[in-house]
Parts: structure tokens; C-alpha cells; sequence
């Protein structure tokens, strides 16, 4: 790491350029975790110089989280002296024509699969990476997202809630059975769903949250589209002005089957609908 000197509550690195509310916001919580773990070791003695204090107005948000026991808790809300205001982001989803240029742009059904599920089925990128093959019933067209931490590269699902997931788009489930009977490696010992292919040293391992965030960013590079915001997670918030000629009534459930009609059934043949 370059020096860096301080500005304000911003910090430039050598080359001049100025970091991000949400970095320096990083930077100042790890100091207040050194300085807390510093005095429970009494290795510091006083106080926290990243000071909280209470938050009367936070008090008085009726949507704040508030802990299991209500007002007989005696937690307060609290901030801190020394902060960074962080603004709210709206998601920023892909156009519709940005989306349909990225599914035809697949060569392999694995990459193919893991963003339809994401698309058509608002899948996680960690709750995609995680699913298994006892994960997915075919017969009632749904797969199970279910917690579980024991993911060998470290793919952890954000809700520790499981639910069920219907897959109302018949090319989405095609894909899946297309993928793990021709392309999946038949030998491998996992039971997670997604793997490394090809005859490398980690053939048949399971797939990093990495390897698929490298995946979508080189498919996006070779459109031209990639930008900051353009993450795999982008898939699960469709743009409703996009579909259906711009038609405001068109719900979010319903929006990813529209998009999926876009798939060019030329080079995808194995995924059309069923009755086409």
C-alpha cells in the first residue's frame, strides 16, 4: 500500500486520487475494532477515540431495527462522533437489451445457468454458487436454498432463512438438467452444483464467488457495457421501464420470464420452452 495522507475524512493515495465515502468508512470502523479489541487486551488504556454517543433522532425512526425484547431492552441507539454520511443506493439494474446481449453472449450452459437462476429465479450470486443437487426438484419445477456454511471455497448464502424458489421459466430448469448432464464433470465426487470444468488441477472443485464475479465481468467487458455499478447481483432487480414497451404495470415477479424471451433459441437450441 502507497502512502497516504490525511484529507479531512478522506484519504488520497499516492497517485492523488481521492477515496470513497465507503472506503474511508471502512478504514474508521477497523480503527474502532483495533482500539476495542486494544483495551479488552489492556493493551491501551482510556477510551475509544472513535467516541458514540447516543442518537436521540434514530431513536424516534419507527423503521429502525429494534431488538428482540422492544423497550424492555436497554440497547440505545448510537452513532458515531467521527463518520462518513454513506448515501442510499437504489439498485441499478441492466436493461432489458443489456441482459438479452449478455445470454447470448454465453458459450458454456454452467455460465448460462447460473445467470438465468439469477435472473428468473432473483437467486443470490452465494445462494446460486451454493445450491447442490438435492437442492433442485425437477418434478415440482423448484429448488431449495437452504444455509449452510461448509462451502469449500467459502460461499456463504446472505440469509440464514431457507425458502423455496419456483422456477416459472421452463428454460431456466432446462438449462440445469442440459448442464448437469452434459456438462457437469460426471466423476466429480461434489455434491455442489456448479464446478470447475476442463482438465486443470482444480477440475471438479466447486466455483468461487471470484470465478463467477471474473465470468461476468469479462462477458461484460467483450459487450462494451461493464461499468462500477454492473455486478451479478444486478441481475435480481429487473428495470420495469424496459419490458413490455415501457408498461409501468408490469410487476418485478413477472418481469424476469419476459426478459428470458430474448434467449437466441439459434445458438441456445436445448433451452427453448416447451411446445416451441
Amino acid at each position: 500500500m502507497g502512502r497516504r495522507s490525511r484529507l479531512g475524512l478522506s484519504s488520497v493515495g499516492s497517485g492523488g486520487r481521492l477515496l470513497v465515502p465507503s472506503s474511508v468508512a471502512r478504514v474508521l470502523a477497523a480503527v474502532s475494532s483495533f482500539y476495542d479489541w486494544a483495551i479488552v487486551a489492556e493493551l491501551v488504556t482510556g477510551e475509544n477515540p472513535m467516541r458514540r454517543r447516543r442518537d436521540v433522532a434514530l431513536a424516534m425512526v419507527a423503521e429502525r431495527h429494534r431488538p428482540f425484547m422492544g423497550n424492555a431492552s436497554r440497547q440505545q441507539p448510537v452513532s458515531r462522533e467521527v463518520r462518513v454520511r454513506l448515501p442510499h443506493r437504489l439498485p441499478r439494474p441492466m436493461s432489458g437489451s443489456e441482459v438479452t446481449a449478455l445470454l447470448e453472449s454465453m458459450t458454456c450452459l454452467r455460465d448460462l445457468t447460473m445467470v438465468l437462476l439469477m435472473l428468473d429465479g432473483a437467486l443470490r450470486p452465494g445462494e446460486v454458487l451454493g445450491l447442490q443437487l438435492g437442492h433442485i426438484a425437477y418434478g415440482r419445477r423448484r429448488v431449495t436454498i437452504r444455509k449452510r456454511d461448509d462451502h469449500p471455497r467459502g460461499v456463504r448464502a446472505k440469509s440464514r432463512h431457507e425458502r423455496v424458489v419456483d422456477l416459472l421459466e421452463p428454460r431456466t430448469l432446462d438449462a440445469v438438467n442440459r448442464y448437469v448432464l452434459h456438462e457437469r464433470p460426471v466423476d466429480a465426487p461434489s455434491p455442489f452444483v456448479f464446478l470447475v470444468g476442463g482438465w486443470g488441477a482444480r477440475r471438479c472443485e466447486p466455483l468461487s464467488y471470484a470465478a463467477l464475479v471474473r465470468m461476468f465481468a469479462r462477458r461484460l467487458d467483450t459487450l462494451g457495457i461493464r461499468t462500477v455499478d454492473k455486478t451479478p447481483n444486478a441481475l435480481r432487480h429487473p428495470r420495469d421501464s424496459d419490458v413490455g414497451g415501457g408498461d409501468a404495470g408490469v410487476g418485478v415477479a413477472t418481469t424476469p420470464r419476459t426478459r428470458l424471451t430474448g434467449v437466441d433459441s439459434d445458438r441456445h437450441p436445448g433451452l427453448r420452452p416447451a411446445g416451441s
